[in-house]
């Protein structure tokens, strides 16, 4: 009964809005489409938490623009919660979900109700009281009050105030997903394309980086790769971007995270980890097609790309 109380509030609250209002993602991943439809392409991912502009509905569509990274498509209506005062929403006391997975509960138990999953990078706001038995008590963006096992969240301001961007960090956060499925438009751990995984590892370790792979190589600065593909890999070091695509036209189709040693963690088919060295035996197939590298750690653009805790951004 509860589950049903829970899902009509969401129905209810969710058709009552449309365009030109501000919304709140709603559920742990939103899936982003080109068309309002189940059959159209995916496009993005957004999480919880994340603040989107609606600009167009359809039925039980609704056309949003998104922030930090800035993307436009479709999401179902019943994924969004309304926000009367974006302002008041950004300000509030926030929990980052840190665990891969997790889950809130109806109660500060593992046996109560569960009321939704969790993925990392997830949002909710910090509900008044205090922690019980090891849980955390949220608020979701629609106003549900749940529990979440305290080790799987950590106070967003806190977070992002102890952690210290590195190279070790960025490869770290996307090393956990070694194994998880790819998926075209997905930025969560249900499911990475390239660029995905590599905003989710930054995002985690205090830097918003754009969204496409065609966006983020325009960061940074520019490393010489040209020795790359006869071993060299003098030029490179730990945290760097390397950017695959057309040699004839220049055009960037796939990223990858640089880990040492002649090896990079990428989204290709799945999550995995290859060698750029020539010979090797888990060699990465399309490093032929090596365009760029770009290093964004100690440049103006990983400063100006720093998580800042309460902006409307996050």
């Amino acid at each position: 009964m509860r589950r049903l109380l829970v899902f009509m509030a969401l129905l209810v609250s969710a058709v009552s809005f449309g365009q030109g209002r501000s919304a709140v993602v709603n559920i742990s991943v939103s899936n982003m489409r080109s068309q309002p439809d189940y059959e159209s392409s995916l496009e993005n991912q957004v999480l919880m938490g994340r603040v989107v502009e609606v600009v167009d509905s359809s039925s039980y569509w609704r056309k949003v623009v998104a922030h930090a990274p800035e993307y436009t498509g479709w999401i179902n209506v019943l994924a969004l919660a309304p926000v009367a005062d974006v302002e008041a929403y950004n300000a509030a006391a926030k929990y980052l979900c840190t665990a891969a997975h997790s889950n809130v509960f109806s109660a500060p138990s593992r046996r109560a109700g569960r009321i939704c999953d969790l993925v990392q990078g997830d949002i909710l706001r910090v509900a008044p009281g205090r922690s019980r038995h090891g849980f955390c008590r949220v608020l979701l963006p629609s106003g549900i009050a749940g529990w979440v096992p305290s080790g799987d969240v950590e106070e967003k301001g806190s977070y992002y105030a102890r952690v210290r961007t590195s190279a070790h960090g960025i490869i770290s956060s996307a090393l956990q997903y070694v194994g998880v499925p790819y998926l075209w438009g997905g930025n969560s751990p249900n499911g990475f394309d390239c660029s995905g995984l590599v905003g989710l590892a930054y995002y985690m370790n205090g830097i918003q980086l754009p969204r496409n792979a065609s966006q983020q190589v325009k960061l940074g600065t520019g490393l010489d790769v040209s020795g790359v593909a006869d071993g060299d890999f003098s030029a490179l070091e730990p945290g760097d971007l390397l950017f695959f695509g057309n040699r004839d036209t220049g055009r960037v189709t796939h990223v990858a995270l640089y880990i040492g040693d002649g090896h990079i963690v990428h989204a290709s088919q799945l999550v995995r980890v290859n060698s750029l060295r020539p010979g090797d035996a888990d060699y990465y197939e399309n490093s032929h097609r090596l365009l760029y590298g770009r290093r964004i750690l100690g440049t103006p653009d990983a400063d100006s790309r720093k998580i800042v805790i309460f902006a409307s951004i996050n």
